[in-house]
């Protein structure tokens, strides 16, 4: 998803809201939904707006030219939806269960010809034979198609009419359906390779909004890669590409509209 849809995503809650803010003006207003939060299990789905980037840490060597990275990402805007099952735990605390699809492409840019002057090798590393980066051979486009499952233990206040605000925190395990990980070409072939299956932590807070028929939530959620996703180029791929990386992590901020 581009910018323009993810700020529609964001333009549609703030209207909303604003359309919903008549019903917290008027002291005798009747209360929406009162025994829907009393349920021990309710449902759910919801749309979100996602930017995506990496955490780098360079190798020392191969990642760096003096002060100067060698390896850098280009942030990128994409979309997902998924569903919602939560689980009422007592007055305050709700477990959440809430898997989705996120689809993601990022840009990885390597600036790494400078790691010919090692091509003689190292005590450590051994010797290469250089050649000269083409255009290709320096960007990297990293599509992916994530299968999230997030778990998460919400803790929310008091209602406060029709509005209830929330943190939640927890645990995903995603699993990246477009990793290449067991490919046998790797980045000397054009082919970026990284882990299939992974686990990150969430952070989220939001308010709730309560309606005749649901109750709707806007939300921000950022969610961090706890592993390293980067999966190693063969032994006689030159360090211009994975070489030049010691950890690649996948961070992102997510806008999430939740209906239930």
């Amino acid at each position: 998803m581009n910018k323009f849809l993810l700020r529609a995503l964001v333009l549609a809650s703030v209207n909303i809201a604003v359309f919903a803010d008549a019903q917290f003006r008027t002291r005798n207003r009747m209360d929406k939904l009162e025994d829907f939060d009393e349920q021990k299990f309710s449902w759910g789905f919801y749309l979100n707006g996602n930017r995506l980037d990496y955490r780098i840490v360079l190798h020392p060597t191969y990642g760096m030219d003096g002060n100067k990275n060698l390896v850098t990402s280009k942030e990128s805007y994409s979309f997902g939806a998924g569903l919602i099952a939560k689980w009422r735990l007592n007055d305050y605390l709700d477990l959440r269960l809430e898997p989705g699809l996120q689809f993601a492409q990022r840009q990885l840019l390597f600036d790494t010809q400078s790691n010919d002057q090692y091509a003689a090798g190292t005590r450590t590393n051994p010797a290469f034979t250089p050649f000269p980066l083409t255009d290709k051979d320096r960007t990297r486009e990293v599509k992916s198609t994530l299968i999230d499952i997030p778990v998460l233990l919400e803790l929310h206040g008091q209602r406060w009419y029709n509005s209830r605000p929330y943190v939640a925190a927890g645990v995903n395990y995603v699993v990246n359906l477009q990793s290449n990980s067991s490919a046998e070409d790797d980045n000397l072939q054009q082919v970026f390779r990284s882990t299939t299956h992974n686990f990150a932590w969430s952070a989220e807070m939001g308010i709730q909004f309560y309606f005749n028929k649901f109750k709707l939530t806007p939300a921000i959620r950022g969610t961090f890669f706890m592993n390293n996703e980067k999966v190693a180029d063969n032994a006689n791929t030159p360090p211009y590409w994975a070489t030049a990386m010691s950890t690649l992590q996948t961070r992102a901020v997510m806008f999430v509209l939740k209906f239930e």
